[in-house]
């Protein structure tokens, strides 16, 4: 039996790359944005790339040229320079997967998602998810993973059989991924390997949330998350598919 998501994921509203404010100089998957969003009783959404040494960092992007003063391929640095370049507009710098889960440490629901390097959804090395398997072996806490390429969760799921994972889905159209075949997108359209990676849920685009085999999988009992919700108004209308929320940018209103 797949192991399913934890219920405590379907509670509160779900952070998207933490509790992040620029302005504030809270920066997307820091240390920072993981503490506030712990201190605000919120779960957590970060994403993790690999370094040159196969470690599992935290942060989004493929090239650090957004959110640091380096350019580059995330890929092309060791952990050991990572920890050390700072993210732009704070003194934090770019933080390990371990250390991220020392400080959540159990206290919120982590949904951890897996990002794919190999330029096309396809089949590529396990080294993120070895390095994630390992660092979650002793983590004791609500966690589950997610990608939006179906191969990496199959890997997860043998290399981390205990842990809930989940596919990242999306209406894939031609414009939006213009990089992959139509056969492929008609694939990731369908969430076609949803039973064959062992996915219990799914993490969907909220706009396109109306998608029927969306429905499916609901009317199936599986669980549909949902990513990103910016403003009440968006909210409201994902909530009428999703059973709850990756927001970032307002603080949604849980006594409505």
């Amino acid at each position: 039996m797949n192991p399913p998501l934890p219920p405590v994921f379907l509670r509160r509203p779900l952070t998207h790359r933490g509790l992040h404010d620029r302005a504030r100089g809270v920066i997307e998957n820091s240390a920072g944005a993981v503490r506030a969003a712990v201190a605000q009783g919120y779960g957590i959404e970060i994403d993790v790339q690999l370094a040159s040494d196969g470690a599992a960092m935290v942060f989004h992007d493929d090239k650090l040229d957004r959110l640091t003063p380096e350019s580059g391929p995330i890929r092309g640095w060791a952990s050991r320079d990572l920890v050390n370049v700072t993210l732009t507009g704070s003194s934090e710098t770019v933080p390990t997967l371990p250390e991220v889960l020392e400080i959540v440490d159990g206290q919120v629901p982590l949904l951890i998602e897996l990002k794919d390097q190999s330029d096309g959804n396809g089949v590529a090395p396990d080294e993120l998810e070895r390095a994630v398997a390992a660092a979650l072996k002793d983590y004791d806490g609500p966690v589950a993973v997610m990608s939006f390429n179906p191969y990496m969760v199959a890997n997860l799921a043998k290399r981390a059989p205990s842990v809930p994972r989940g596919i990242v889905t999306d209406g894939y159209n031609e414009t939006e991924w213009p990089d992959l075949a139509p056969d492929t997108l008609r694939a990731l359209r369908e969430i076609g390997a949803f039973h064959d990676v062992g996915a219990s849920f799914i993490s969907h685009n909220r706009a396109d949330l109306a998608a029927p085999r969306v429905a499916e999988l609901k009317a199936s009992g599986v669980p549909i998350l949902c990513w990103t919700v910016r403003s009440p108004e968006q909210e409201a209308e994902a909530r009428r598919v999703a059973d709850n929320i990756t927001f970032e940018g307002y603080i949604p209103d849980e006594g409505s």
